[in-house]
């Protein structure tokens, strides 16, 4: 099996909110950038919500995010995985981001939106433990992943979810 490392935190100063993924796919990697796979919905759906155009070249799309002040990045920093499956990640192998430290840098962050359950299990098991006691405090919303793989949920299903997470946490902050 394959070991693989993920991309650094896309941010800009300030950010109310951070999305986590768990670990980029195949597509992604190979083009080094976050959710590149053509059927993840990710990129549609946050242009739904923020307005934009989702044909957008990339550096366009996140600075579209980072001007909504929204943080992205993922739980994992690297792990063995075969496929581009959350299910395949060897447990053993995983090595976590210090998002402890990424949330004191930025602690205006209120809001940690989970793209799908695995990086919300995943932050849960191997990050909470280290977060200060402010950081503790967040809130957090475990949103549909917006892989392709994903199928339990419709499209509109999944944009519904990821408006109104992100709508409450802009109406909080």
């Amino acid at each position: 099996m394959a070991q693989i490392h993920g991309f650094p935190p896309l941010t800009a100063p300030e950010p109310r909110i951070l999305i986590l993924g768990s670990m980029p796919g195949k597509a992604s990697l190979q083009a080094k950038q976050y959710y590149a796979h053509p059927r993840n919905s990710f990129w549609t759906i946050m242009a739904e919500i923020l307005a934009f155009d989702p044909a957008l070249p990339y550096h366009e799309r996140v600075n579209a995010l980072c001007s909504n002040q929204i943080a992205l990045w993922d739980v994992l920093q690297c792990c063995t995985r075969e496929s581009s499956l959350d299910s395949d990640i060897e447990p053993a192998s995983i090595i976590t981001n210090d998002l402890a430290a990424f949330l004191e840098i930025h602690g205006q962050i209120r809001r940690i939106c989970f793209n799908g359950a695995k990086a919300a299990d995943l932050y849960r098991k191997h990050v909470q433990s280290t977060l200060t006691l402010r950081q503790a405090t967040l809130v957090y919303s475990r949103l549909p992943s917006t892989s392709p793989a994903n199928a339990r949920f419709s499209p509109k299903e999944k944009l519904r979810a990821w408006a109104g997470a992100l709508m409450a946490a802009k109406d909080h902050s």
